[in-house]
């Protein structure tokens, strides 16, 4: 039986999408407008759909979740800045489906300033839009991108009735994702908790872990608490890699048996809110370590130790990945898995036969979330408070010759969620043990 439900915190406010909607407005030239589709419905198979998911830019600017809407920022308009269409209230579709927000639940719940249904966007749109000289949207959205070649045509009337001319488009992505990479107090405390569930997971899933069993049952084990702890499920497709299949980076066949005596990888996390929990942990199928296992595990523990512990304002991802790579390089000279002078290996990339990624990526409403790494091809982005990360180091061992035996097929990720905090950083993850004796301890393993 599972725990009790996690108490679950505050949800974002409309006040605060409206914050985000005039932070974005405050950045645009005079006389420009935003246009914004949100997701739709992707078909799965004949009539059935894929579990619907929200555009992250959409989302942080609206918090609404329907499909099929748009939204539109209009600086300066008297009746009202933000404009939402959305589904029409259709009383036959909503039996089936379940009920819309409607033009009215638009304004009342997410506080956008007027709303239409999409019945009145053909005639309603071009309106709004007339006399705007540019246009801010998506441009790899061919929604957008529709709306934007109407809008041109409008304008090109409009001009011989003396509006101002359309002068052309621009990508808002750069204005949101910046926005969207540092994080308010209320997306950190859902982010802390899409960590929480996603911890009382692996956890839930070490214990359950035993040879015989798949490793589709200890990815039911994680799914299952994602979902009983309000969560929508997995923010990515689960990895549960037994044996050398923690060897495959994105493995998601979850297929093989798991194997006394061999270690199991698990990369998962949960979705709440949209926002993404992301832990790997890996540990013995039968509880205890071996003599091998043990000494690689302590190699990538210590690197990714060292690496959350260097979390802090000033800091750069590029600064704690190389103090990673260094810590790794040592630890596969000293296992004689590489041979050479440390900053020879280094320069050599030698290393990356075992260590083929970064040690970290962006987390928020997207796993892999947005927001730039570099000031310029050649100044890293300083960490600032706000700023959600992961740091993942990871060992992944071919089986091949001439490398030895004891070591072959073995792959070691730890990967934990990190905020930069004013003081230095906060560890979001640290509910599931990832120490060798914790993890003996919590497995019930002899030693």
């Amino acid at each position: 039986m599972s725990p009790d439900v996690l108490p679950r915190p505050p949800a974002i406010t409309p006040a605060e999408y409206r914050q985000r909607r005039d932070t974005l407005m405050a950045q645009l030239p005079a006389n420009a407008a935003v246009i914004l589709p949100s997701a739709s419905l992707v078909t799965r198979s004949n009539d059935s759909e894929y579990a619907f998911r929200q555009n992250s830019n959409f989302y942080y600017l609206t918090g609404i979740t329907e499909p099929d809407a748009l939204l539109v920022l209009l600086p300066g308009r008297e009746a009202g800045q933000s404009v939402v269409f959305c589904q029409d209230r259709d009383p036959t579709m909503e039996a089936w489906t379940g009920r819309r927000l409607g033009a009215q639940g638009a304004v009342t719940e997410h506080g956008v300033d007027q709303a239409f249904e999409n019945a009145e966007r053909e005639a309603t749109l071009a309106t709004l839009l007339s006399g705007r000289e540019w246009l801010y949207l998506p441009l790899g959205d061919a929604d957008a991108q529709a709306i934007a070649d109407a809008a041109l045509a409008e304008a090109t009337t409009g001009q011989r009735r003396g509006r101002p001319a359309l002068k052309g488009w621009v990508d808002t992505d750069p204005l949101i994702h910046a926005m969207r990479q540092i994080k308010s107090a209320a997306e950190i405390a859902l982010l802390r908790h899409a960590a929480l569930i996603s911890a009382h997971a692996h956890v839930r899933a070490m214990r359950a872990a035993k040879p015989g069993l798949s490793e589709y049952q200890l990815q039911a084990e994680l799914e299952h608490e994602f979902v009983w702890q309000g969560g929508s499920g997995p923010a990515y497709s689960t990895i549960v890699g037994g044996g050398a299949n923690a060897c495959v980076l994105h493995y998601i066949e979850n297929s093989a048996p798991l194997t006394s005596g061999e270690l199991v990888l698990i990369d998962a996390g949960a979705e709440f809110e949209l926002y993404a929990g992301d832990i790997t942990r890996t540990f013995p199928v039968s509880g205890r370590f071996d003599e091998a296992q043990r000494a690689l595990y302590q190699v990538v523990l210590d690197a990714q130790e060292r690496a959350v512990a260097a979390v802090q304002p000033g800091a750069t991802l590029a600064e704690i990945h190389q103090g990673v790579v260094a810590d790794l390089t040592a630890g596969l000279i000293a296992l004689g898995l590489l041979d050479g002078e440390l900053q020879t290996c280094i320069d050599e990339q030698r290393y990356r036969r075992f260590y083929l990624h970064s040690t970290s990526h962006w987390l928020g409403l997207d796993v892999h979330d947005v927001g730039r790494y570099r000031l310029d091809e050649e100044t890293p982005l300083p960490l600032a408070p706000g700023m959600v990360l992961t740091v993942e180091p990871g060992l992944y061992i071919p089986d091949e010759p001439d490398i030895p035996a004891a070591f072959r097929g073995i792959g070691v990720r730890i990967e934990d969620n990190v905020v930069v905090t004013a003081q230095g950083h906060d560890v979001l993850t640290d509910q599931v043990p990832k120490r060798i004796a914790d993890i003996e301890a919590l497995m019930g393993g002899e030693g």
